[in-house]
């Protein structure tokens, strides 16, 4: 007996061992911001299914990262729920962050009405926001407030509320997704009100508007920044483009300028969000009218994509370009923000098994992409907002959501647990040979995703948790 009690009390030393050095790193309880029952449930649930001590504490400190420190504000605004989400170290709604740092818990909105009214909270205070402003990408907690950020000196027309004023085509994706998310896990109809329902209409006719088929349309920015990644030529308007139904996107979800105005893999988002979208309006709704005017501009933006949005992979194949201008000039290379090229399937805008897809991703995978790192920490994609040589951890989680390997989803998770620097978060970026050299420790939106894959796995690799990296 007396073997026996040391063999456990040995056995149990590596596991106390590792209880220590892996404490968590949420806020205590009395400092979350939000707490979700549901959430703490699949917290607990999920880290039983992970055979790897540091992988479960990174998904027990990532995962409810958005409820625990985001959520600034639940309350009401005229009786309805009201939300405000921040993106983490910048105080200020993104609706794109924002979308996406809630979406990675709508599956389990039927389960807890707190969760489901804060769902509906965001919902309607970005309905307002795009009231607001259909052009702007980020808005102040205080819809009177000036911004609180440099953009306030932005030569474009600040409205207040408007924290910055970039038009990027996912900024109005995005709210479409979030809903038709929601409106697909609850069937709940109280958020699509007559509020969502002008945003909604006003999202689209600003998508419409930017095909810029008579005119340039009203939107100009510049930025006083020696940087040519935050600002726009032509007095604002952006580089010239030859109009063939493709949206235009001044900036890409980095908040970076684009080279060329066809932003192709916004685009394609664009498409599957506008038909998200018109299930919402048609099913939620009642809206048959609004939805068909969805569903005319996803179709002929299909069309335009089909038949500008391509290029020659060098090969002897086709591939999907990054961007063009509608003259025939295109750039091949990806950026790890999503809408990327990489990460369509996440976004609906292609299925995995696509050939075109396929293609496209691999050589974004590729020294043929400028931002394609590869290093003796990991591997992975940048982009030019944090400079050359930095890799974003969301493009690694993005490979291994899409990916059917198992060897290369081990490979991912192996990098993903190697560059937290200790910090037990995924940050902005990490650089590729000194994962201690990064940005942003709070980037909630990369800490939802990676929460996003560990779910993913569990659901579709699970044997894949149960393995030891």
């Amino acid at each position: 007996m007396a073997g026996a009690g040391a063999a456990a009390v040995a056995a149990a030393l590596p596991r106390a061992a590792a209880a220590q050095a892996f404490a968590s790193k949420r806020p205590p309880k009395a400092q979350r911001r939000f707490t979700s029952a549901a959430v703490e449930a699949e917290i607990a649930r999920v880290k039983r299914r992970i055979a790897d001590p540091e992988l479960a504490w990174l998904f027990e400190n990532c995962y409810p990262s958005t409820l625990d420190t985001t959520v600034t504000k639940v309350g009401t605004v005229d009786g309805k729920p009201d939300a405000f989400v921040i993106t983490g170290d910048i105080e200020a709604l993104w609706l794109r962050d924002s979308s996406a740092q809630l979406q990675t818990y709508v599956h389990l909105t039927p389960k807890d009405a707190p969760l489901r009214r804060l769902f509906h909270g965001l919902i309607q205070r970005q309905a307002r926001c795009i009231l607001i402003d259909p052009y702007a990408n980020a808005f102040m907690e205080d819809p009177t407030a000036r911004s609180n950020l440099g953009a306030r000196d932005d030569k474009t027309e600040m409205k207040p509320g408007v924290a910055e004023r970039k038009w990027e085509i996912d900024s109005l994706c995005y709210p479409m997704r979030l809903a038709h998310g929601y409106w697909t896990a609850t069937r709940d109809k109280a958020p699509f009100d007559a509020t969502w329902q002008r945003a909604m209409a006003l999202a689209v006719a600003t998508l419409r508007q930017q095909q810029r088929k008579g005119d340039d349309g009203p939107y100009r920015f510049q930025r006083l920044n020696l940087s040519p990644t935050e600002t726009l030529m032509f007095e604002g308007r952006g580089a010239p483009t030859r109009k063939v139904g493709l949206i235009h996107s001044m900036f890409r979800p980095s908040d970076d300028a684009c080279l060329y105005p066809f932003l192709i893999p916004s685009n394609l988002f664009a498409v599957s969000a506008l038909r998200m979208l018109a299930t919402v309006q048609r099913e939620a709704a009642g809206d048959a009218t609004s939805a068909a005017d969805a569903e005319a501009l996803a179709s002929e933006v299909e069309a335009a994509l089909a038949a500008h949005g391509k290029m020659p992979d060098g090969q002897g194949g086709e591939v999907w370009a990054y961007e063009v201008d509608g003259y025939g000039n295109a750039i091949f290379m990806d950026d790890a923000n999503v809408p990327s090229l990489s990460a369509l399937p996440l976004l609906g805008a292609a299925k995995r098994d696509d050939p075109l897809y396929r293609r496209t991703q691999a050589l974004a995978w590729s020294e043929r992409n400028p931002y394609f790192f590869k290093g003796s920490a990991a591997e992975g994609i940048g982009g030019p907002h944090v400079g050359m040589d930095m890799i974003w951890p969301m493009s690694i989680v993005s490979r291994a959501l899409d990916s059917d390997d198992d060897a290369q989803i081990l490979q991912c998770l192996r990098w993903l647990k190697a560059t937290h620097a200790g910090t037990g978060f995924m940050h902005e970026s990490f650089h590729k040979d000194d994962p201690a050299k990064f940005t942003r420790p709070w980037f909630a939106w990369a800490n939802g995703l990676f929460g996003d894959l560990i779910l993913d796995l569990e659901r579709r690799r699970p044997a894949l948790l149960a393995t030891r990296l």
